[in-house]
C-alpha cells in the first residue's frame, strides 16, 4: 500500500450553531493528484485550510506528511508548498529575484534552474513580474510554492480565468509536478481539469463527502447513468420494453439513461435488427465527472420534486 500523504478520520469543524464539516474521512496517498470538489458553501475551504494548518478542527484526527497541521511545526511548514489564488510579490522584481527570494526562506530549496523549468518560465527568465500575462504570473506563483522543494503542494483553483490556451499549458505544469514526485491537492471548479488531472476525486456537499475516487468510475447514489441515443424513423415499430420505458422521445431523437447499458443496447439493436429499423447517429455515453458532480450537487428539493 502506498504511503499516506493526507489522513482525515471523522473531521469536524463548527461555528457556534453552525457545522460546517459534519465528520468526513480523506486519504490521499504520496504522490498522486487528488481533486476536492464542491459548490461555495459545502465545506471545502474550511477542509483545506484546516489541512494547511491556517484553521484550527473542532473534531476528528488529520494526519498531514505525519504531522497534526493545527500544532504549526515548522518541519512540516518546510515540506508543504500552498499556491493561493493570488499571491502578492514585488513587481518590479525579475522572476528569477522572486523565485530566489522565495527559496532563502526554507532549508532546503529546490535548485532555481529546475523551478524554473518545471514551470515553463524559461524565456520570462529575466523578465519583470509586471510584464507577465495573466497565466505566466500563475505560473509563478506555482513556482513560489515549489521554491523549498515541498513534498505536498496545495494548488488553489490554478487556471481561474485562462484561456483554453493557458488552461492546457498549466495543465501541463502540474503534470510535470506529477512526474517529479508530488503530491498534489488540487481545488478547482472546472470539472474537465478535475477530469484530466486527478487520479482521485472527492465530492463534498454540507459539509459532507457524498462521492469519492477516480474520475472516470465516481458514481454517487444518484449519480447520472448511461446515456443511450440514436435517431428514430418515423412510424418504426414500438421499442421493447425496458427501453420503451425509459426513453425520452423528441421528434425523432430518443434519449434512455440506464445503469445497465449492456443489457439494453443488446435488447434495442436485437429488436432494431429483427425490426429492419437503421438507427441513425447512435452513440452511448458514460457520464461525466461534470454530470455525476451537477446530480450529487443539486439542492435536495430539486432533486426530489
Amino acid at each position: 500500500m502506498p504511503d499516506l500523504a493526507i489522513d482525515v478520520r471523522a473531521l469536524t469543524k463548527s461555528y457556534g450553531d453552525v457545522h460546517a464539516v459534519k465528520g468526513i474521512d480523506l486519504q490521499v496517498d504520496a504522490g498522486e493528484v487528488f481533486s476536492l470538489l464542491g459548490p461555495n458553501g459545502a465545506g471545502k475551504t474550511t477542509t483545506v485550510e484546516i489541512l494547511e494548518g491556517h484553521r484550527k478542527r473542532t473534531g476528528g484526527e488529520v494526519s498531514v506528511l505525519g504531522h497534526d497541521p493545527g500544532k504549526g511545526d515548522r518541519s512540516l511548514k518546510a515540506r508543504i508548498g500552498i499556491v493561493l489564488q493570488e499571491t502578492g510579490v514585488e513587481r518590479f522584481l525579475t522572476v528569477a529575484e522572486v523565485i530566489d527570494r522565495f527559496r532563502g526562506y526554507y532549508p532546503n530549496p529546490r535548485p532555481l534552474d529546475e523551478i524554473i523549468e518545471v514551470v515553463g518560465l524559461q524565456e520570462k527568465r529575466d523578465a519583470r513580474v509586471r510584464k507577465l500575462s495573466g497565466g505566466q504570473q500563475r505560473r509563478l506563483d506555482v513556482a513560489i510554492g515549489l521554491a523549498g522543494d515541498p513534498e505536498l503542494l496545495f494548488l488553489d483553483e490554478p487556471t481561474t480565468g485562462f484561456d483554453p490556451s493557458a488552461r492546457r499549458n498549466a495543465w501541463e505544469m502540474i503534470r510535470n509536478l506529477k512526474q517529479l514526485g508530488k503530491t498534489v491537492f488540487l481545488t478547482t471548479h472546472y470539472m474537465d481539469e478535475a477530469q484530466n488531472l486527478a487520479d482521485r476525486v472527492a465530492i463534498i456537499v454540507g459539509g459532507r463527502i457524498v462521492a469519492q475516487g477516480p474520475p472516470g468510475s465516481l458514481v454517487g447514489p444518484d449519480a447520472a447513468k448511461t446515456a443511450i441515443r440514436f435517431r428514430l424513423p418515423q412510424g418504426s415499430p414500438t421499442l421493447p420494453g425496458a427501453a420503451a420505458s425509459a426513453a425520452a422521445i423528441t421528434g425523432e431523437q430518443v434519449l434512455i439513461h440506464t445503469a445497465d447499458p449492456v443489457t439494453l443496447l443488446h435488447a434495442i439493436t436485437g429488436w432494431a435488427l429483427d425490426n429492419e429499423v437503421a438507427l441513425g447517429e447512435l452513440s452511448v455515453n458514460q457520464p461525466s465527472l461534470e454530470e455525476v458532480y451537477l446530480e450529487l450537487t443539486r439542492p435536495k428539493e430539486e432533486a426530489d420534486p
